[in-house]
């Protein structure tokens, strides 16, 4: 952390718009303002009360550079836990980086990506988690993701820590004050209540733990998988998914010889919809690479539509489906049976009903082209996503950097629940206790390094 002087960043979008807010904390950071500042009340800004607005002029070379609206924050009751000032002036690219450079040549300097939340941890108006949970508020894009983001930011998920980790603190003192009167073999900690305790937490944990696959999936977006044969209508179904042109349509055999991706929000949930080339023998190198990664991504998504021409002879379907099965393992996948515009959905369904029914049952028929059962095969992919309903209280772990932190502590804790059956000394169970305490705080961040903080500060946007 650099040392505590005045920071100022744009903190709106890069770009034009009706309004942007230029943000400064520090302090000293309204004296500074001041000196660029003329309020139409000729009032200084040092002079007013926390949390009011004035209005007046940003003054450059002795002219108006803008008309502005100013916002006083107080130490400690600001965001920041600092001094902070908010200028909200017009949009123009030149109006802000001329009050921006004013502002520096007046001896602020410009902020680090991150650093005012940064500030706000370092200040104690939040823990690390909860500033972490700031970036996903800002990067939500779902009903899903910004209930998840506004739970963590409440403290829901670091108060359920703050919890554990007290629980293991009294015990730990227990036992370690046990070591200091080994001689008189006393026992301070009750072994019954610590096995209950230790029992209560590992199961606290490992809930955490296992509520990451629908919390990644939820912010990250679930994996669904384009697979099948060339000119099958792939790309027709992504594009109609995305409502873009995103992948090129041709009755061209291998038309598409990458993976294409792209998310969308279906029914409040999103959806990484992944194009893939299609498969077929086929002598191009490049087209042969395409087809190996298809297979890849396969491996990789929660949810694989296998899409059919309509008119393919159910042999060689039965023939694919060799090659197709052989990737899929955990995977959710269903058959789409596409072109029945050409057959008729009544005379599809009459020849495909039956068709690898024990080994896909899920199957759905489309028109890709003219938009026939897309709605279906829409509420078939929320149905197979299985998110469960999230409400304002459900703790939901999103971050990797918490899970695997869950994941270090769950294995601490189990060390002490076999350590407790197996009768070991004091000193053992204390030091995984310890540890299982360090993981705890290593996601809030009562205990971290510059390292860690770096790391997650760095990936914010700058003004934020």
């Amino acid at each position: 952390m650099q040392e505590r002087n005045i920071i100022a960043a744009i903190s709106t979008p890069p770009g034009i718009g009706g309004i942007a807010v230029i943000r400064l904390s520090g302090k000293g950071c309204i004296e500074l303002t001041d000196t660029v500042f003329k309020s139409v009340s000729e009032k200084k800004l040092s002079e007013q009360k926390a949390n009011t607005i004035h209005f007046g002029a940003i003054i450059k070379d002795d002219a108006i550079l803008d008309e502005v609206l100013i916002s006083i924050f107080k130490a400690p009751h600001s965001f920041t836990g600092e001094d902070v000032i908010e200028i909200s002036c017009h949009g123009s690219i030149f109006i802000q980086q001329n009050i921006l450079q004013l502002l520096i040549s007046e001896g602020a300097r410009l902020a680090l990506p991150g650093e005012f939340t940064q500030r706000a941890f370092l200040n104690g108006k939040m823990d690390l988690s909860q500033a972490e949970s700031v970036a996903d508020l800002i990067a939500s894009s779902s009903a899903a993701t910004h209930r998840l983001a506004m739970n963590q930011m409440r403290g829901g998920f670091s108060n359920k820590l703050i919890e554990l980790r007290t629980e293991l603190l009294n015990f730990s003192s227990l036992i370690e004050l046990e070591l200091d009167f080994s001689e008189e073999d006393v026992e301070f900690a009750n072994r019954s209540h610590l096995n209950e305790l230790v029992y209560d937490i590992e199961k606290h944990i490992e809930d955490l733990t296992n509520s990451f696959s629908v919390g990644n999936a939820v912010k990250n977006g679930i994996p669904v998988a384009i697979v099948g044969e060339t000119n099958a209508g792939k790309s027709t179904l992504l594009n109609l998914l995305l409502q873009e042109e995103k992948a090129i349509v041709s009755d061209i055999h291998g038309t598409t010889r990458d993976v294409i991706e792209d998310t969308v929000n279906i029914q409040g949930l999103t959806f990484r919809f992944i194009d893939t080339a299609g498969i077929r023998e086929t002598e191009d190198e490049i087209e042969s690479i395409g087809i190996e990664r298809t297979f890849k991504k396969l491996e990789q998504a929660s949810i694989v539509l296998w899409m059919i021409d309509a008119t393919t002879e159910n042999k060689h379907i039965e023939e694919l489906a060799n090659k197709i099965l052989s990737h899929v393992t955990d995977q959710k996948l269903v058959l789409v049976f596409n072109k029945i515009d050409i057959v008729g959905c009544g005379v599809v369904m009459d020849n495909k009903r039956t068709l690898l029914e024990d080994l896909i049952p899920e199957r759905i028929f489309i028109s890709a082209k003219y938009e026939e059962g897309v709605a279906d095969l829409q509420n078939k992919l929320v149905e197979m996503a299985n998110i469960p309903e999230i409400g304002e209280q459900d703790i939901i772990v999103t971050n990797i950097r918490h899970y695997e932190a869950l994941n270090n502590a769950l294995t601490a804790i189990r060390r002490v629940s076999e350590g407790l059956d197996l009768n070991l000394s004091g000193d053992f169970l204390a030091q995984d206790i310890r540890e299982c305490m360090y993981y705890l705080g290593e996601i809030t961040g009562q205990i971290s390094t510059d390292e860690i903080l770096g790391n997650i500060f760095s990936k914010f946007c700058i003004g934020k």
